[in-house]
């Protein structure tokens, strides 16, 4: 009885074989690999801080003061990292966000310092 090879994860490309030709193309296939991991995205609204006694007293109709004013943008987190800011839109009844500002890379990298 033969163990199975459970060699590394390379995005298809095993030791010896010849990356895809064409450039642009080359990119695409190396991510093929991680297109379908799940990420934790979070639409913030805003946030403010409670004591305990105030959470108790909540109720049906409440209102919780944010730290956003109104018409402010949203922020789009993924894995609490700030991606992107929108604002809220309708859909059939149910509620989105529309993207207004998209961080570029180089954003995006700075947040990880």
């Amino acid at each position: 009885m033969s163990t199975p090879n459970l060699g590394k994860i390379d995005g298809g490309l095993g030791q010896g074989a010849n990356p895809p030709a064409g450039g642009a193309q080359e990119g695409v296939h190396s991510l093929d690999f991680i297109l379908d991991i799940p990420l934790k995205v979070t639409v913030e609204l805003g946030r403010t801080k409670m004591a305990i006694r105030d959470i108790l007293q909540l109720a049906q109709g409440s209102v919780v003061e944010l730290s956003k004013f109104a018409g402010e943008p949203l922020e789009v987190l993924v894995n609490d990292r700030l991606v992107a800011r929108g604002e809220v839109v309708t859909v059939n009844d149910k509620f989105g966000i529309r993207l207004t500002d998209i961080l570029s890379p180089m954003e995006r990298i700075e947040q990880l310092k």
